[in-house]
């Protein structure tokens, strides 16, 4: 299932979404900053040291080494007009055959929300996942207070199959998690 991370990119109607690069750190690093309040109650608990040069190599090469192994796709998503980094959409936890799967994650920055962003880019990895990875499935699990990621799965074509009980840390607790998925089929 692993594809060129150097040569993939995704365009969508107002957005490019790539994986994330050296050079993005700046732009990563102070969207992170500024959306900080916004983020942390979706999130697990950020590092110590979270943005800074130290946490962005500890991520790139995680990302980088998860790219090159199949297992982990993790993109960042500007605005095609004028490159403005918007957010990030990853797909995690890839499984072959015959799961074929991969667990979906994503995050706005608190300016940018309110404009479909994330809504299309999420189509565009899921149907990117869906035809150059071959996956069947594509799974995500949200908080049932987040209402905006509901809207988002269900616009994209996620269905509701059920809830999890404590299914990830988010912001220091292991919390319950309601489960979607988009399938092929």
């Amino acid at each position: 299932m692993a594809v060129s991370r150097k040569d993939t990119v995704i365009v969508s109607r107002r957005l490019v979404i790539e994986p994330a690069r050296k050079k993005d750190f700046e732009d990563w690093s102070s969207l992170r900053r500024r959306s900080r309040k916004h983020l942390q109650p979706w999130e697990p608990s950020w590092p110590k040291d979270a943005n800074s040069r130290a946490d962005w190599a500890r991520r790139l090469h995680a990302w980088k080494a998860g790219w090159k192994r199949g297992r982990a796709y993790v993109f960042l998503v500007r605005r095609l007009k004028d490159g403005r980094l918007v957010g990030g959409v990853s797909l995690t936890n890839v499984r072959a055959w015959p799961a074929n799967s991969a667990s979906l994650g994503y995050w706005l920055g608190e300016d940018y929300q309110g404009h479909g962003f994330m809504q299309e880019s999420v189509k565009a990895v899921c149907d990117w996942a869906l035809s150059e990875l071959q996956l069947h499935r594509v799974e995500a699990g949200i908080l049932a207070s987040n209402l905006r990621s509901r809207k988002v799965l269900e616009a994209c074509g996620f269905l509701e199959e059920g809830h999890a009980k404590e299914y990830l840390e988010i912001a220091g607790v292991r919390r319950d998690h309601v489960l979607f998925a988009l399938t092929r089929s």
